[in-house]
């Protein structure tokens, strides 16, 4: 009897390691797929953000003809403006500048978050994500006073701006958007530091 008791509790052990086993399993692969899926539609985003650079660099040979061409269309009921392109060559990006900021379009290119447009008098604050790899802003830790950021506005123009000041501050600080350049241009890039939840901030100014 005691042996037959045993072997029922080994068969509800054994049942119970199965179901562990599978539902364990289930989430492995559960856990696979949305990692697979992150990484897919992240990369969507950037392969969206370097279609929308090329569409803008032929907007530029056609420019005389329609000048109001830098609004581009992503979907029936969805639009954005195109408003100049920042290239910094050590980091070794180029990306549109949309015109607005919100949660979607910071997914595909970094977004004019305050100030004038590109290359007018004053303090252009620009913000992108980092996903802590190459894209966007992920590698703007490895700018250090003197490198050079060159900035196209809407007229294909080019000026250059040199960092002069890299420096982490709270999420509630705004003081870097601060409008007050003494009759200069300057441009301020901001992104998160993934590890203290802080902001970097970049600032550079024309020389």
């Amino acid at each position: 009897m005691n042996q037959i008791l045993g072997i029922k509790k080994n068969i509800k052990k054994i049942k119970k390691y199965k179901f562990l086993l599978f539902s364990s399993l289930l989430l492995i692969i559960f856990l696979l797929i949305y990692q697979i899926y992150i990484y897919y539609s992240l990369h969507k985003k950037e392969i969206i953000s370097k279609n929308i650079l090329n569409s803008f660099n032929l907007i530029k040979l056609y420019s005389s003809y329609n000048p109001n061409y830098t609004t581009l269309e992503l979907s029936e009921n969805s639009f954005l403006s195109v408003i100049g392109i920042i290239e910094i060559p050590k980091i070794n990006i180029k990306y549109p500048i949309l015109s607005d900021c919100n949660d979607n379009l910071l997914k595909i290119a970094p977004c004019r978050f305050y100030g004038p447009y590109p290359n007018k008098i004053g303090n252009l604050c620009i913000v992108a994500h980092n996903y802590d790899d190459n894209r966007f802003f992920g590698n703007l830790k490895n700018l250090n006073n003197g490198d050079r950021i060159d900035i196209y506005d809407s007229n294909n123009s080019v000026k250059s701006y040199f960092v002069y000041n890299k420096l982490e501050i709270n999420d509630s600080d705004t003081s870097c958007t601060s409008q007050d350049t003494n009759n200069t241009r300057e441009i301020t890039l901001v992104t998160c530091n993934n590890l203290n939840k802080k902001r970097l901030i970049v600032k550079a100014k024309e020389y």
